[in-house]
């Protein structure tokens, strides 16, 4: 699929909506892994699978997130707005080459020093734990070659308004995941699900490296290396910013881990497990806007067409608040029924069900920012401005590594209280963003963004207390049927599920919300 010149907001919402299904698709065998990796394996093996993950997702969202968001989408962008394909790929295949090399390295570095990193994961691990964490590092490093290599391929495939192969990727390494757990967990425990998600990860390299060739003219060169290139030269210098604010986030997500590890068994699963959940409505709607709203908001930028550029920004935030602020509301309420419907079963007990539904009640709490700063940062690269975004980020990490540490030496909270840091961080980031991001373009449609958030909640809040008063007379309707068990549970919780979105959607007709339309050109993918 090729967009390559709908910029219109019906265009994009159509381009979002396809991106949306794909990565609703994602997060569902996202949601099945997860779901996998809860009900057949220990709590002791589930901690030290995310554990292991840690350092391999630090180097992927810092080279993915830091080199494409900052720096190579922006500049391979201008250039093929300019006509200067040509050139751009020189610059392509000077970057794509110099990452080749560093990836190497740092791979086989990481699976031989193995031992000496899994302390600074998981500082509490002792013996058997300890040992299976090694092993995981060391299977598992491989994977973050082949995941940021596609990220590359993906980047190349975004500036070239090709987005639904990109977005395929995700189904492709949660699928490899799904059958290494299938086919090989019985066998292996939980490093049989280590094996799936190498296998997934070099499935997705290779399908995003064939589109490419396909698709893009085939301008990459292995053997050009030209380190003097101005747009090499101008992605180092991009994305140094870009690099130090990712790692501020990802050191805090590692300090997190870290700290949950020496909480009671379990803590670790709860946050990751309160943190996929919220993750559905931030990927399926909130990443896929800033997807496709990205290279456009270079191209305005690029082209000074800051009108443009402004109402697209706006757009996108209100499109993410009107979906994100339902949605943690829904969480909020529903959070036990949720938890119980999708985890519990075999391993995973009705103990592991509370404590995964005390981190996503804090964890929804910042929801709608956390949606809000998957755009706000792209706002200021798109302007080529990658400072500003470090400087916030920054700022917000070293409060969020405050936060932690009060909330669990002053608090009750446990593990609760790393997940209400992260949402205090997030809302802090999202306001700092907004505010920065005005001074620097004139205006941010802020009126706009805030009547969307004000009407968003009182929609939201509505239905949250329409859910209240509807679930016990609709449980009893299903007990009357005689429909119990694991039936009585989904029809439960789908049931109110079905019920709330219908009252959000009565709410927000009644307060007559523009952002209706466009959930409707998400979901139909029609034009404007």
């Amino acid at each position: 699929m090729h967009e390559a010149e709908n910029h219109t907001p019906g265009g994009l919402a159509k381009t979002a909506g396809m991106v949306s299904g794909m990565i609703f698709l994602s997060r569902l065998l996202g949601l099945v892994r997860e779901m996998i990796v809860g009900r057949f394996f220990d709590r002791a093996e589930t901690d030290a699978f995310f554990a292991a993950f840690v350092i391999p997702d630090f180097m992927y969202y810092l080279l993915v997130g830091g080199a494409l968001s900052a720096a190579f989408i922006p500049l391979f962008s201008g250039y093929l707005a300019r006509g200067e394909e040509e050139e751009g790929w020189r610059m392509t295949s000077t970057f794509l080459n110099i990452t080749v090399i560093f990836l190497s390295v740092f791979t086989l570095l990481g699976m031989i020093f193995a031992r000496q990193l899994a302390p600074l994961v998981a500082y509490d691990f002792r013996d058997e734990q300890l040992n299976l964490l090694v092993q995981l590092i060391r299977m598992m490093f491989p994977a973050v070659f082949f995941t940021a290599l596609a990220g590359l391929m993906g980047g190349i495939l975004h500036s070239y308004r090709h987005f639904f192969i990109p977005a395929l990727g995700p189904v492709i390494y949660n699928t490899g995941i799904i059958l290494g757990a299938f086919y090989l967990g019985r066998r292996f425990g939980i490093k049989g699900m280590a094996v799936g998600v190498v296998v997934g990860a070099m499935a997705n390299f290779f399908t995003q490296v064939f589109y490419v060739a396909k698709n893009t003219g085939g301008g990459y060169d292995p053997s050009y290396l030209n380190i003097r290139h101005p747009g090499f030269r101008k992605i180092l210098v991009l994305m140094v910013p870009a690099l130090i604010g990712l790692s501020a986030t990802q050191l805090n997500n590692w300090i997190t881990i870290n700290m949950a590890s020496g909480l009671a068994e379990g803590s670790i699963t709860a946050l990751r497990f309160g943190q996929r959940l919220i993750l559905l409505p931030l990927g399926i709607f909130a990443m896929a806007i800033s997807t496709v709203f990205f290279p456009t908001l270079a191209r305005f930028a690029a082209r000074k067409r800051w009108k443009d550029f402004q109402d697209s920004l706006a757009l996108a935030v209100r499109a993410i608040f009107y979906i994100t602020v339902p949605s943690a509301v829904g969480f909020v309420v529903l959070r036990y029924d949720i938890i119980r419907l999708l985890f519990e079963y075999n391993k995973f007990t009705p103990r592991d069900t509370e404590m995964t539904a005390y981190a996503l009640l804090f964890y929804s709490l910042g929801l709608f920012a956390h949606g809000a700063i998957q755009i706000l940062p792209r706002g200021f690269y798109a302007l080529k401005d990658t400072v500003t975004p470090v400087k916030i980020t920054g700022a917000t990490m070293g409060l969020g590594i405050v936060l932690n540490f009060l909330f669990l030496k002053y608090t009750g909270l446990k593990h609760g209280g790393l997940a209400l840091s992260f949402s205090l961080m997030g809302i802090v980031n999202m306001i700092a963003s907004l505010l920065l991001l005005r001074r620097k373009i004139g205006s941010i449609r802020g009126r706009s963004l805030l009547h969307t958030l004000v009407f968003s909640l009182l929609s939201a809040v509505g239905m949250g207390i329409a859910i209240t008063f509807l679930r016990e007379p609709w449980g009893r309707l299903l007990l009357f049927l005689n429909i119990s068990g694991f039936w009585l549970v989904f029809f439960q919780t789908t049931g109110m599920i079905g019920a709330g979105i219908l009252v959000y959607l009565i709410f927000s007709k009644i307060f007559r919300m523009e952002e209706l339309e466009i959930l409707w050109k998400l979901v139909l993918r029609r034009k404007a």
